[in-house]
């Protein structure tokens, strides 16, 4: 785990930062909590592959050890998130995106195969995704993109 943070925050300290990310905050689009709570926050749950655990699994925050994505713990005998929770893994999960730009996002590249754009192969989760068309990657992505619950985007 430790190391895997190490090289995360290596990539997130030395990538060279685009044009955008370099532009007036003004000019970011904002993340959306709503889209964020339905669309995002139950990617973490989901059993992805029959060889995968749930994000949750390896990133709730007493097993991560205080990671940079350490999810909330679930109250005992609940399935999902409270809303004080949700608002506090929104809070750390806007820290692993660069709004506007899902490619220079760690929350996107970590679980993402190299030979698709991603950095998998530091992730001790491995290639939680296979390619940038998968489903949850693309809310994911449409997320970090400003997409908001309504469907719209701002920029």
């Amino acid at each position: 785990i430790f190391a895997s943070f190490l090289v995360a925050s290596a990539v997130a300290l030395y990538a060279p930062v685009p044009c955008a990310a370099q532009e007036p905050s003004s000019s970011r689009p904002t993340l959306d909590y709503e889209f964020f709570k339905t669309r995002v926050e139950p990617i973490f749950l989901k059993k992805r592959f029959p060889d995968h655990a749930r994000c949750y699994t390896c990133h709730e925050v007493s097993r991560h050890g205080g990671g940079p994505l350490s999810l909330e713990r679930l109250s005992p005998g609940t399935s999902f998130w409270t809303e004080e929770q949700s608002r506090t893994n929104f809070q750390i999960v806007s820290k692993l995106v660069t709004p506007g730009n899902p490619l220079t996002s760690l929350l996107l590249l970590m679980p993402l195969a190299p030979e698709v754009g991603g950095i998998a192969d530091t992730h001790q989760g491995g290639r939680q995704f296979t390619s940038q068309d998968d489903s949850d990657w693309k809310n994911i992505a449409a997320w970090v993109r400003g997409q908001k619950a309504g469907g719209s985007s701002e920029r």
